[in-house]
Order: C-alpha cells, then sequence, then structure tokens
C-alpha cells in the first residue's frame, strides 16, 4: 500500500517562511514524480511544483522564485520551502506522487485523486 503522509503546514504571517515535508512509501519513490498541490476554499486545484523521477522541475506560475521543490530519493521525502508567503498562498497543500501530473493534464483545476497517489493535505494559512 502507498502512502504520502505531509507535514510542515501552519499559519504565518505574510512575508513569513514554511517548510513542507512529504515522506512516500510502498514505492520505489526514486523512479517516482512528486510534487505539490495546492487547492483554496472554493478554488481550483493547481500545481506549486514537480520534480519528476528524472530530474525535470517545474514551479505554478503564482510561486516562481519564492518556493523551491527538493527530494531526497535515499529518504523517500520531497521537501517544498516556501519563502515570502502571501495571504493568497493560504490553501490546503497537498503532497502528490506517481501519476499525479497527468490527472492535472487531463483535468487541469481539479485535484483528480484516481491519478497517482496523494496525501491527506497541510493547511498553510498566512495572514496579513
Amino acid at each position: 500500500e502507498v502512502q504520502v503522509a505531509e507535514s510542515g503546514g501552519g499559519s504565518v504571517q505574510a512575508g513569513g517562511s514554511l517548510r513542507l515535508s512529504c515522506t512516500v512509501s510502498g514505492l520505489i519513490f526514486a523512479d517516482a514524480d512528486v510534487g505539490w498541490v495546492r487547492q483554496a476554499p472554493g478554488g481550483e486545484c493547481d500545481l506549486v511544483a514537480s520534480f519528476t523521477s528524472d530530474g525535470v522541475i517545474r514551479y505554478g506560475d503564482s510561486v516562481k522564485g519564492r518556493v523551491t521543490i527538493s527530494r531526497d530519493n535515499a529518504e523517500n521525502t520531497a521537501y517544498l520551502q516556501m519563502t515570502s508567503l502571501k495571504p493568497e498562498d493560504t490553501a490546503v497543500y497537498y503532497c502528490a506522487t506517481d501519476l499525479f501530473l497527468l490527472g492535472l493534464e487531463r483535468s487541469p483545476g481539479t485535484c483528480d485523486t484516481d491519478f497517482g497517489y496523494w496525501g491527506q493535505g497541510t493547511q498553510v494559512t498566512v495572514s496579513s
């Protein structure tokens, strides 16, 4: 059974920083894409960052320059370092792995958990 577990969310003031962690078990992590997707209340599911198994990194337009994704294949863990946080970054942040990017391509704006494996999400709240 594949399990995806996020940690590191919380509440910060605008301009602050947070680091999210995602630990994956039950698959060969080094062979899997991994990424972070967020959804604000009533909003769409947006890609924050992704890191493919072959080393390609991609960031969502709204966070470019403010977030950094990394992965440690030996620890089966991915990280999302977020800086200069804004109130509009407030959302539930999901870690996803395996085929989640395919799901986002097929259904833009939708967190389609039928594709890949998803964590339960961690809340990030940024106050002004």
